[in-house]
């Protein structure tokens, strides 16, 4: 689980926070409700994550309930993983 949130943090620093202080970016931090993540960003990180870790998406798990935290997306491609 922490090679994922490693993975989808390093993604996250590299696309969308570069300069940013990685200490800043925490398991809770909320990326789609705290404005880091707009609709097309998480497009870009779903599409990420699906070629990353071989998994598909339906739509409906495109969203904040799933998406906002790197802990939520953790879960969701572990449990994609069926890990």
């Amino acid at each position: 689980m922490e090679d994922i949130a490693r993975t989808v943090k390093e993604f996250l620093l590299d696309r969308f926070l570069q300069g940013e202080d990685p200490a800043l970016l925490t398991p809770t931090t909320p990326l789609i409700t705290g404005g880091i993540l707009d609709s097309l960003a998480t497009l870009d990180l779903v599409a990420f994550l699906e070629k990353r870790f071989g998994v598909e998406f339906e739509a409906h798990e495109v969203d904040k309930d799933r998406l906002d935290t790197i802990e939520l997306i953790t879960a969701l491609v572990k449990g994609k993983l069926g890990k």
